[in-house]
């Protein structure tokens, strides 16, 4: 409890510029969502958190995207994040990249994003991965209170089980940049140890079961006609 009140303490980043090779980071991002932009479609495009809004998403045909956030010169919604202003089911994609760790309940910030995506939306989540060279940095006293290791940093396994909770369906995970000061050339590295690289990204789809089967559904047909027994009718 004392570290997680540490890191509340500090604000959450506003610009990939306050990380060290930060700019390297969101370079890295923007590499690996390029395939992915004209696979989204919708009215509506959430871009939720700081670090979001200066991804470069204009390869992305979606008409209407929004920046939104709790303070921020590009924002377009100032809104607490944990009680977003918009109606249930109302968003088509929701762009968190690197957000949860701005956010004290992440899995409580999943749910309300849950709550306005709507039925097979699309949900993209990237995070410093806690079992990389960055998630070593925060063990040496030196440089643990500084950014971006004074950040919460999670496994990937433990964002996928909370995605695995709310019934999303994962469509694509990587993980990259092995060498935080690295940002090229690293493709072998990300190949052959991806479970260590700083860099987690994660694409899913929001997919709904209904609780209890139809009822109706589960009904013996009935038959038209029923046959009649001739044992005790004679000629």
């Amino acid at each position: 409890m004392k570290l997680l009140s540490s890191y509340l303490k500090m604000p959450a980043p506003s610009s990939w510029n306050e990380f060290p090779l930060g700019p390297n980071y969101r370079f890295e991002i923007q590499q690996h969502m390029q395939p992915w932009w004209p696979k989204f479609f919708g009215f509506y495009l959430l871009k939720i958190g700081a670090l979001s809004t200066e991804i470069d998403t204009r390869e992305c045909a979606i008409p209407h995207q929004i920046n939104v956030g709790e303070r921020g010169d590009q924002m377009q919604v100032i809104a607490d994040l944990n009680q977003l202003p918009f109606s249930e089911k109302s968003s088509d994609v929701c762009l968190l990249f690197h957000t949860l760790s701005a956010v004290e309940d992440p899995y409580r910030f999943l749910r309300e994003v849950d709550r306005i995506l709507v039925d097979d939306g699309w949900l993209v989540i990237s995070h410093f991965n806690s079992f990389s060279l960055l998630g070593i940095g925060k063990l040496l006293p030196v440089i643990k209170r500084r950014q971006p290791y004074v950040c919460p940093m999670f496994s990937r396994m433990r964002v996928l089980d909370w995605l695995g909770l709310l019934n999303y369906e994962i469509v694509h995970q990587i993980g990259f940049h092995v060498l935080p000061w690295h940002h090229r050339g690293e493709y072998s590295m990300n190949i052959h140890l991806p479970a260590i690289s700083c860099l987690s990204l994660i694409i899913a789809r929001k997919r709904t079961m209904p609780l209890s089967l139809d009822a109706l559904k589960l009904r013996t047909p009935k038959r038209c006609f029923s046959p009649v027994s001739t044992e005790n009718y004679k000629i």
